[in-house]
């Protein structure tokens, strides 16, 4: 029995009728066929039926004729043979990504500091050092291998 040959059910309908109100809101069908193919939808039995309902919209293709390969669980991919972190999963070399962007905010701060404090003309506050709190604790945790 093929694929189009089995029988769809109320969820399948459903993935179908929302596909064909984001047709009709898209301005890709008129009120009235959308209403047809709706109809039809609704009446459906088989995966065939379906598919003919969708067919001539852009947008979604049925996944027995998709062309993009399904990943494979992740039990399966573990149990592969000397399998690397996930794609997820690798770090940077330079360490974690909010370290760059946050002791560039830390930087800018210091900066603006020690502007003001020469437009002064004195050492003002330096107020920036509750910027490095957080950064200290982060770089803390990260050498201390708590950061996974």
């Amino acid at each position: 029995m093929s694929d189009e040959q089995m029988r769809a059910g109320d969820a399948e309908r459903q993935a179908v009728a929302d596909r064909l109100k984001a047709a009709l809101d898209e301005g890709r069908l008129e009120l009235h066929e959308y209403d047809e193919r709706l109809q039809r939808t609704y009446a459906a039995k088989t995966y065939g039926d379906l598919d003919a309902l969708t067919t001539d919209l852009p947008g979604t293709v049925p996944a027995q004729r998709a062309q993009v390969v399904p990943q494979a669980p992740r039990a399966a991919a573990e149990a592969g043979a000397g399998a690397g972190p996930e794609v997820g999963e690798m770090r940077r070399p330079g360490g974690p990504p909010w370290l760059a962007s946050y002791g560039g905010v830390v930087l800018v701060c210091v900066i603006v500091w020690a502007l003001s404090s020469m437009a002064s003309g004195d050492w003002i506050y330096f107020w920036p050092g509750w910027m490095l709190i957080p950064l200290v604790f982060g770089l803390i945790r990260r050498m201390t291998g708590r950061d996974r």
